[in-house]
């Protein structure tokens, strides 16, 4: 709206000045006249931009030759000088064509508003009728002038960027700093008035002090930026992302306006610095910086924290639409990054804290948006939103925790199961023990809640000995009743640090008497991909005890098949995101053939995780999957409702038959 009001306004008062000064008789002092213009266009090209905002016009050195042709021959030769040179700046600097119509036209309303004080001020003055000299009244009314035009300017520039930002933040944005490099402008206007008066063909002289005072400011300004900003990537540092970030709490305290911050993490970055060294690094940081940039709406915010971390202030939006952003941003980065003559494959993680949901005050969304982060890295899920139940260190965590803990003390956990059946018969070939709690006071509370303050706690190890003792007691219970239930057990990466698993399985198996083959330990792909020592040891250990172990959610962790066919993996367990995109076509349909296939070649038997519809279940029968979990199955039961689940496709007597690789 104001750029509508402002350009037909200012471009009306500047052919106006076209015809007041094509049709003027004659010129007062037309030598001081031409110097005064000549000059103010020629510095209207050196602009000193100033302040953090989105293509701030900043502050110029003709400023104070536009102030002196405006005291001396009146307004229209400032507004036409004015028009004529801010043209020639911005297409020079070949600025946008909505930026290169509004500078002129504002220009012309703001020298427009300064005149207007000096005609009730002072009086007219004119090119036929200049002002002759300085009075002692040019210390009200001079001044005046400076101020009004200054405010105008200020005011209708801001009102024109409010798609960057907040119009509060627009007019205080580094306010002080552009005030007084403006007004010492200004001030040397004065001393110009007296010397086109006088001695008008040494006025190229002035030129040193306000070049001295541009070039001295410059200084100030390139440091200014160096320490808020990264000297590799350009972008903005951690301390400015704190003044944005305190600016936009100050917006959604004043406004109610939502937003979101991001934490950027590139995955395996430290890996491509060892690797191909810093010098490959940095190119790879200059350009993942560069998809950001790309990638967010205008007026959003992009800064680097140092390394490879990266954050982005998305303003006036929901979860909904930071998630979205996210997302893109993550897809941006997916794609291989050209690094001279190598191309890398990158990705990275994303954690998102919003303001007021997850806090309204800096400290608090940085460290909510860290914890989230560092949650998507650890789960290799790209995009995560801050949970509580994932912040070991929130309140209600850590009463949850405690609580956990209390649970485990007291026999609160129960086991449900999930039968997996052979696809061609339908035959059970064992279940999946998936742990609850039903707390007396919260009611059921998700495993995704209470696991991963397990997993940072160090209490896992506790809570999966515990879920290991259930599930071989409740395979003792089946034998008991004569059926030879095989039970899969989830298993943490914490589970395989040290040397304790092994030897919970082991002493549980001798409590219950049982042979190792019935109990299945499965682990996540990501245990493969970030396989260390302890972890290969852990898994050889409990193989050799008789274990089988499982590999779940495969293609999701992006292992290499080198690294696969090393790992003392029993079976495959095919992820369901690639089970239910099966629908979308035959190039889906095609992964999932390549999986069974990978897992037969590799010796092991392939489960379809997540089956949910007849049709699938038909299409993995022709693909050759070997078994099939989901909920047109059945769904995780409690162990009396699976016994009789069992009881009706097994007879007493002999034991379930088990999956072997094709």
């Amino acid at each position: 709206m104001t750029w509508c009001a402002t350009v037909p306004v200012g471009w009306a008062l500047i052919l106006l000045a076209v015809h007041h000064v094509v049709t003027v008789g004659a010129v007062e002092q037309p030598a001081a006249f031409v110097m005064t213009a000549g000059l103010l266009v020629l510095l209207e090209l050196l602009p000193l931009v100033a302040g953090r905002g989105h293509d701030p016009q900043g502050v110029v050195m003709s400023t104070a030759f536009l102030m002196a042709l405006l005291f001396l021959w009146g307004v229209w030769p400032a507004m036409l000088g004015v028009g004529i040179a801010s043209l020639a700046a911005d297409l020079r600097a070949r600025k946008q064509w909505w930026k290169v119509l509004f500078n002129p036209a504002q220009y012309a309303v703001s020298v427009g508003a300064a005149y207007l004080v000096i005609l009730a001020v002072h009086g007219s003055v004119g090119l036929d009728h200049a002002l002759p000299r300085l009075s002692p009244d040019a210390l009200l009314w001079i001044p005046l002038a400076w101020v009004v035009y200054y405010l105008v300017n200020m005011v209708v520039v801001s009102c024109v960027l409010t798609y960057t930002g907040p119009l509060r933040a627009l007019l205080l944005d580094d306010v002080v700093h552009t005030t007084l490099m403006t007004f010492a402008v200004m001030a040397v206007s004065p001393i110009v008035v007296v010397v086109a008066l006088h001695s008008w063909f040494v006025m190229p002289l002035l030129l040193i002090p306000l070049l001295l005072l541009y070039y001295t400011a410059s200084m100030s300004l390139e440091r200014e930026h160096a320490a808020g900003h990264d000297d590799l990537t350009g972008l903005p540092n951690r301390k400015t992302l704190r003044f944005e970030l305190d600016e936009a709490l100050e917006t959604y305290e004043r406004e109610g306006t939502p937003f979101g911050l991001m934490l950027i993490d590139m995955n395996d970055f430290k890996r491509v610095n060892d690797t191909l060294g810093h010098q490959v690094g940095d190119r790879l940081l200059i350009e993942f910086a560069a998809r950001l940039r790309e990638r967010v709406r205008p007026g959003d915010f992009v800064a680097r924290l140092g390394g490879d971390e990266f954050a982005i202030i998305v303003h006036d939006t929901d979860e909904a639409a930071g998630r979205a952003i996210a997302q893109r941003v993550c897809t941006s980065i997916s794609h291989s990054i050209d690094v001279g003559a190598l191309a890398l494959e990158t990705e990275a993680s994303v954690g998102i804290a919003m303001c007021p949901d997850h806090g309204t005050d800096g400290g608090t969304l940085l460290r909510r948006a860290d914890v989230a982060m560092y949650t998507a890295k650890a789960a290799r899920t790209g995009v995560e939103v801050y949970s509580p139940a994932r912040d070991t260190n929130s309140a209600d965590a850590l009463g949850l925790l405690s609580e956990l803990r209390q649970a485990l003390a007291d026999d609160e956990l129960e086991l449900h199961y999930q039968p997996k059946v052979d696809t061609a018969d339908g035959t059970p070939i064992g279940v999946e023990a998936l742990v609850r709690w039903r707390h007396p006071v919260r009611g059921f509370v998700p495993p995704d809640e209470f696991i991963p303050l397990a997993e940072g706690s160090g209490i896992m190890p506790r809570l999966t000995e515990r879920v290991v003792d259930l599930a071989l007691a409740q395979i003792a219970r089946w034998r008991d009743e004569g059926m030879s239930v095989p039970v899969a057990v989830n298993i943490s990466p914490t589970d395989l640090t040290g040397s304790e698993l092994p030897c919970v399985v082991a002493r549980g198996l001798r409590a219950h008497d049982l042979p190792p083959g019935m109990l299945q330990l499965e682990i996540t792909e990501r245990i493969v991909t970030h396989a260390v020592d302890d972890a290969k040891r852990n898994l050889a250990e409990l193989r050799g005890l008789g274990v089988s172990i499982s590999l779940d959610d495969f293609g999701t962790g992006y292992s290499s098949l080198l690294r696969l066919s090393s790992m003392p993996v029993d079976e495959i367990k095919i992820d369901r995101g690639f089970i239910s995109a099966m629908s979308e076509g035959e190039r889906a349909v095609g992964i999932v053939r390549a999986l069974v296939d990978l897992a037969h070649t590799l010796g092991m038997p392939s489960i379809a995780e997540g089956v949910e519809t007849a049709e699938e279940l038909a299409m993995l029968e022709t693909l050759g999957c070997d078994g099939v979990q989901g909920w047109h199955i059945a769904r995780p039961m409690p162990a009396e409702q699976v016994t009789a689940w069992l009881h009706e496709r097994v007879p007493a007597g002999p034991a379930l038959p088990e999956l072997r690789a094709v």
